[in-house]
């Protein structure tokens, strides 16, 4: 069974909204973005972010922009008309059974970016095997990434990884405790 990663840019004070207005990127972190997601066989996007990533990075090249829309990408929206953006399936159907169908599903582990109302669904249903928070060195106004269901979620620590650029990523796991 794959497993699913949730990769979400916040800000020093817990912000998930609007990371491309405050979120430091640069070439060291785009490149790694880009080898990074050759680990995945599948990205999963509500609208939202779909939307702003078909529009960004269809019409661009590079590393980054070559793996991002060379990936395949499942868009979960019940309201989108279509998803042409290259290698994306449109799924209206139940979320919880067509993510746990995915990862049951031979292959290399997926991934969701953001922390939106999507990943909060797969979170609330544990669905999610690891949460990759990118902590950016910047205060910032917006909605923190906390469950939207109200309950706390526990989670493990596995792994960090400090950047030149002052970003760290910090790698959990839900824990049952």
């Amino acid at each position: 069974m794959r497993k699913l990663i949730n990769s979400a840019f916040v800000s020093l004070d817990g912000v998930t909204d609007d990371p491309r207005s405050w979120a430091v990127v640069d070439p060291d972190s785009l490149g790694e973005a880009a080898r990074s997601l050759q680990a995945y066989d599948g990205m999963l996007t509500g609208r939202g972010t779909y939307e702003f990533c078909a529009d960004a990075m269809a019409p661009q090249t590079g590393p980054y922009a070559d793996a991002i829309n060379g990936i395949r990408k499942y868009v979960f929206s019940s309201t989108l008309e279509s998803a042409d953006w290259s290698n994306s399936t449109l799924i209206r159907e139940d979320v919880v059974a067509a993510v746990t169908e995915l990862k049951r599903q031979d292959g290399r582990d997926l991934i969701i970016y953001g922390h939106g109302r999507l990943s909060q669904a797969l979170l609330e249903h544990h669905l999610v095997d690891e949460i990759r928070f990118s902590v950016h060195p910047v205060l910032a106004a917006g909605r923190a990434a906390a469950p939207s269901n109200g309950e706390t979620l526990p989670l493990r620590l596995i792994d960090t990884t400090p950047s030149p650029s002052g970003v760290v990523a910090l790698t959990y796991e839900p824990t049952s405790s």
